[in-house]
């Protein structure tokens, strides 16, 4: 009964710390100008690849040492910016594939874990409430950023690779949902951007071992400094801090709630007027219980449409 109790309290923190992986696979979670005006009818196509590398950080009652994870992702999505009754807005999905590989000591018995397939897609609507109107691009250059106020509502849904008789996957087997409100304020070069948001599960009734797994939300704050440079360059500071996440499966909690921050680095580099460049690095400031890990990536992103 023991041995049995200390496999649930694995099975629980491997599920709660690559839930955080997972965010940042699917699109970085230090996720600067989110809430920038874009000319209405613009699309914008990109294909992006991460790497992260991390350990999980575990309750000593789980009998779990040596825990590594390393995630390889690529990335495609496409997003396009709208007029939302006269205020501008933005719809985008991500659709992710990657190769897991994972190692650990349960109890002195190694364990590992080799995977590839697609991770659960991501779609999200956003929308500027207040300080940036609906705007074509010949009307563009007119326009200049004071404050902006936006909400954001994410959806993911269960369609990445899972096998309920394996311990960890890309998938989760269950919805999830991020209502999402920020603000940005500019001053002359310089933005500062400070979101909040909440990540909310429906269970998974066919978890490992045949169990159902339950989760409360997480809270995230995020927050970023950012500069533009001349001919489109800019370059961000970011930080992120979320908490919450508690597990439970079939009703008995694993008392593995998180508390995390990161900080990160965006540079962005207009190619031509169509290509860009991304690159961006994140690693972790501190970790409760979860995931501790470094990820840095590149995406190529193609504008097109809304009068280019």
């Amino acid at each position: 009964m023991k041995r049995e109790l200390h496999v649930l309290g694995l099975v629980r923190l491997v599920s709660a710390s690559l839930i955080a992986v997972g965010s940042h696979a699917v699109a970085e979670d230090l996720e600067p100008r989110t809430y920038a005006n874009t000319p209405v009818g613009m699309n914008f196509l990109i294909l992006g690849y991460s790497d992260m590398d991390g350990s999980v950080t575990a309750n000593p009652s789980t009998q779990l040492t040596d825990a590594r994870l390393d995630i390889r992702t690529t990335v495609f999505a496409f997003a396009r910016s709208l007029d939302v009754w006269g205020r501008s807005g933005k719809f985008d999905i991500v659709l992710p594939r990657a190769h897991l590989t994972g190692s650990a000591l349960f109890a002195g018995e190694p364990r590992e874990r080799d995977v590839s397939g697609l991770i659960d897609p991501r779609l999200r609507f956003s929308v500027n409430l207040y300080g940036a109107p609906a705007m074509s691009l010949a009307e563009f250059p007119g326009y200049q950023q004071d404050v902006i106020i936006g909400a954001s509502f994410a959806v993911t849904p269960p369609l990445g690779q899972y096998d309920p008789g394996r311990l960890i996957n890309l998938g989760n087997n269950r919805w999830s949902f991020k209502p999402e409100l920020g603000i940005s304020k500019r001053i002359g070069a310089v933005t500062l951007e400070l979101s909040t948001a909440a990540t909310f599960f429906t269970d998974n009734d066919d978890y490992y071992g045949g169990r159902e797994l339950s989760q409360n939300p997480v809270y995230q704050v995020q927050t970023h400094l950012i500069y533009a440079f001349a001919n489109g360059v800019w370059a961000a500071l970011d930080g992120t801090y979320f908490e919450g996440g508690s597990t439970r499966i079939d009703g008995v909690g694993n008392h593995d709630f998180q508390e995390n921050s990161r900080y990160g680095g965006t540079l962005a580099l207009p190619v031509s007027r169509q290509h860009s460049l991304k690159l961006f690095a994140s690693n972790g400031a501190h970790t409760r219980t979860g995931s501790t890990y470094d990820v840095w990536g590149i995406a190529w992103q193609y504008r097109f449409g809304g009068g280019l």
